[in-house]
């Protein structure tokens, strides 16, 4: 149930705050002051999208919040998760009484929006899991949606209950399955016609890798090979002269002459011990020599290639190119395309295989979706007839006794869809002797907006504990009038009922009433909310009447309307 709801800087609200009772609840107030409003807090605390400028001018965000009382077991629910998460554990109810819970909305003058549960952030699914199995909400052109078929189907679901509902989703997630396995075959099937061309392709591709064998050392090994190559002549003669400058293979050379210094630094050891240190130095440096020697020679004995080997080393790396730019620019993407290309080779060789288990899995997926259609449609079939039964009831509650109203259920074009294989009408006969006709044909306005509130009542609100009717008395007036009155007022004597309406005989029988009243000050318009009683009411109902407060009559009448619904 709401307890309380509370608005700020919404539209031309700059702040109200709303108790409304536990049984029915009257919103009126002139035409353009601002009652839908309302309907429109209530929709965002539902996790409505915002409309554009629903921010009051000058002001920087809006905000709704709602208290609601807490159904027993309600978050106990696998859809309501995360919610749970966000109340976390609060007391035990038997002890502390009936959980409160508080669902709030900010909207920025930008239009971002944030929603919140319990003052922890939450997300709009979160407020339209939470809300909308605490509220049930009927615009004032609900009854226009009747005339569509997807709703009339809705509602004969919602009528057979939770179960029912759960069934209608397990029919969807199928028939998605079926789809899905149906695109999966056509691909396998389009893929077959071309995967002899595919299979030659990809085993060309993988042997001309394997074949290379592209390995990044290599790779780095080959371009160092290449570069010495070709600048063999250079580094001939580069260590030719160096091996002959150090140790001449004639009777010269560095080497020679260290040496002959050497032996003469021996005949005067001990003589000088600064110069036994450079003896010492003389040593190393001629033995540095013979090695460097030694080496050069042994490098220019290693630089005598084999013919035609840097012929064969560009004729590798050039194969290295061409890979790399074939399939992606280096050596690792190669290696990487290498493995796709046999993962693709692979799943090729089981097309067959895989054309074989996607059969089957679709056979299996067709019977399962004609098993649990079976049941949704059999379910729809007996919850007809009691369906029409109590809409007909309901009917001769709002003035429309004799009314014949009947709910078809029928084979859908097309077979088993998303929803189901049926598809339902609605069928009504405002008057004895008149025969049947779908909704849309056969209702005047005022007609459908009593069948809406009929249908709503007995199938739309779910376990909703409050309902919240925006105009649904819209094209009704009279004795009809009180007739809805009454229902309303009957309907909220097991329901929490909020209703927004222009008619005195409803606004008469409301257990709690609010006034929805504009102002202009300083050139900016807004609206306040005031709740009512006693002489106010009156005056409201005068109001309502068409009258002027003055006038005795209307006030007459009022205080009869009053007293009537006592």
């Amino acid at each position: 149930m709401l307890l309380e709801l509370r608005i700020e800087n919404l539209l031309l609200i700059e702040r109200a705050e709303l108790r409304p009772g536990a049984a029915l609840t009257a919103i009126t107030g002139e035409t353009g002051a601002g009652k839908t409003v309302l309907a429109h807090a209530l929709d965002l605390l539902l996790g409505g999208k915002p409309r554009s400028g629903i921010v009051r001018p000058g002001a920087r965000e809006a905000y709704v919040e709602g208290v609601f009382e807490l159904p027993a077991a309600l978050l106990e629910e696998p859809a309501l998760a995360g919610v749970r998460e966000l109340v976390g554990d609060e007391g035990d109810e038997a002890e502390s009484g009936p959980r409160e819970i508080v669902v709030a909305r900010r909207v920025g003058a930008g239009g971002r929006t944030r929603a919140f549960v319990q003052g922890r952030s939450a997300t709009a699914p979160d407020l339209q899991a939470l809300a909308g199995r605490l509220v049930a909400f009927f615009g004032q052109h609900e009854h226009r949606r009747l005339t569509l078929a997807s709703a009339q189907l809705d509602l004969l679901d919602g009528f057979c209950g939770r179960d029912q509902l759960t069934l209608r989703r397990q029919v969807g997630d199928a028939y998605a399955r079926v789809r899905a396995l149906e695109a999966e075959l056509v691909e396998l099937s389009e893929r077959a016609g071309t995967r002899d061309r595919d299979l030659d392709l990809l085993a060309f591709e993988i042997s001309e890798i394997e074949e290379l064998a592209p390995a990044e050392e290599e790779k780095q090994s080959l371009l160092t090979e290449r570069e010495r190559l070709r600048r063999m002549d250079g580094l001939v003669a580069a260590a030719g002269a160096g091996a002959e400058a150090i140790a001449s293979e004639g009777d010269g050379g560095a080497a020679l002459l260290l040496a002959e210094a050497e032996r003469l630094a021996g005949s005067v050891a001990g003589a000088d011990p600064e110069f036994d240190v450079l003896a010492g130095r003389l040593a190393a440096l001629r033995l540095e020599a013979e090695e460097i020697g030694a080496d050069l020679r042994r490098y220019l004995d290693s630089l005598e290639s084999e013919p035609g080997r840097i012929e064969q080393v560009e004729e590798r790396l050039e194969r290295y190119d061409r890979l790399e730019r074939k399939h992606g620019g280096s050596v690792a993407a190669v290696l990487a395309h290498a493995e796709r290309c046999r993962a693709e080779r692979d799943r090729l060789e089981r097309a067959e295989v895989e054309s074989e288990r996607a059969e089957e899995e679709l056979r299996a997926a067709r019977a399962a979706l004609e098993r649990l259609a079976a049941r949704l449609g059999d379910a729809r079939r007996k919850a007809a007839p009691r369906l029409a039964k109590r809409v007909r009831g309901e009917l001769a509650a709002l003035a429309m006794e004799g009314a014949s109203f009947t709910v078809e259920v029928e084979p859908r074009d097309g077979g088993i869809g998303p929803s189901g294989a049926e598809r339902v009408e609605l069928m009504l006969a405002p008057n004895p002797g008149v025969p049947a006709a779908p909704i849309r044909e056969a209702a005047s306005g005022g007609e459908l907006s009593r069948v809406m509130l009929a249908l709503m009542t007995v199938a739309g609100a779910g376990e909703s504990r409050t309902l919240v009717f925006d105009e649904v008395d819209a094209g009704v007036g009279g004795q009809t009038a009180r007739a809805v009155g009454e229902r309303l007022r009957a309907l909220a004597e097991s329901r929490q009922v909020l209703c927004i309406t222009h008619l005195p005989q409803v606004a008469a029988v409301a257990g709690s009433h609010y006034r929805i009243e504009k102002s202009a000050v300083a050139d900016t318009a807004l609206t306040r909310v005031e709740a009512l009683e006693g002489e106010g009411v009156v005056a409201e109902l005068v109001r309502m009447l068409g009258a002027e407060d003055s006038d005795g009559a209307a006030r007459r009448h009022a205080e009869q309307l009053i007293a009537a619904a006592a």
